[in-house]
């Protein structure tokens, strides 16, 4: 909290720290944004146990409940950090997951992002109150803002799933054939979906007009390979005026041979 209050804009002490890049940081300025500074939330959960049936597709709830509330600690605590430095929002948003070395059920979730104001005064915040969250890079947040479009919010959908195992005279049949296997389709198309539902219900929370950057990732982790966490995020986005410009790409030719 005291290194937060030396940093706030008009102290004496005050200077940014940011993990942008060079260009980032420069597009984020094109923008109308200054950086305030690096902001951080942590949480160390212990993820529970819970066993899968050997020939069942199954959501395990317990361990889907356990990566959204930990991944909700670090994300409401970065935004704390923000929100006590008067940011509008946070950019280029890192979300990670690291399995400590002293326990296999702990892990570490991590949100860290560059917490920014804007120079021109204007409704950045979303309709909860708090500061946007965004993990598009900076050149893309500026290309989102010069179109007149607004970041709302980082959204996301967890499901833990377990794929049932074949019997045994299914895999024997299956051996040097090309054929389906439908119960593993089932299961990841099941898993994808429940993520992306729950991505989708956030966003409407938000108000959101849609969502940009999305990425649908498989995530083993540590439960072997019958058991995958599914996981749906992407930036919430709103329209800032009626009218969009879009900037037409141009042409670029290199003079090197």
């Amino acid at each position: 909290m005291r290194r937060l209050a030396e940093m706030r804009p008009g102290q004496p002490t005050s200077l940014f720290t940011s993990d942008l890049s060079v260009n980032e940081f420069l597009l984020v300025r094109e923008a109308g944004f200054r950086p305030l500074g690096l902001v951080l939330g942590s949480s160390i959960y212990h993820v529970g146990f819970q066993m899968g049936r050997w020939s069942q597709n199954q959501e395990l709830d317990r361990l889907s409940q356990a990566m959204y509330h930990a991944r909700e600690l670090a994300m409401s605590r970065m935004e704390a950090e923000a929100d006590m430095l008067g940011a509008d929002g946070v950019v280029a948003v890192r979300l990670e997951i690291e399995f400590k070395e002293f326990g296999n059920d702990l892990a570490e979730f991590i949100a860290v992002g560059t917490a920014v104001q804007a120079e021109q005064p204007g409704e950045w915040r979303n309709n909860t109150g708090k500061p946007f969250t965004s993990d598009l890079s900076g050149q893309d947040f500026w290309t989102l803002v010069q179109a007149g479009y607004a970041p709302l919010g980082m959204v996301m959908g967890s499901c833990v799933y377990h794929i049932a195992h074949q019997r045994f005279r299914q895999a024997l049949g299956n051996i040097g054939q090309n054929v389906e296997i439908p119960q593993y389709t089932e299961a990841l198309y099941d898993a994808r979906e429940l993520a992306m539902s729950r991505m989708q219900a956030e966003a409407e929370q938000l108000h959101a007009e849609g969502i940009v950057g999305v990425q649908l990732l498989s995530l083993a982790h540590r439960w072997g390979g019958h058991t995958t966490e599914f996981f749906a995020i992407g930036t919430a986005v709103k329209p800032l005026r009626a009218d969009h410009h879009i900037t037409k790409p141009q042409l670029v030719l290199p003079l090197t041979d």
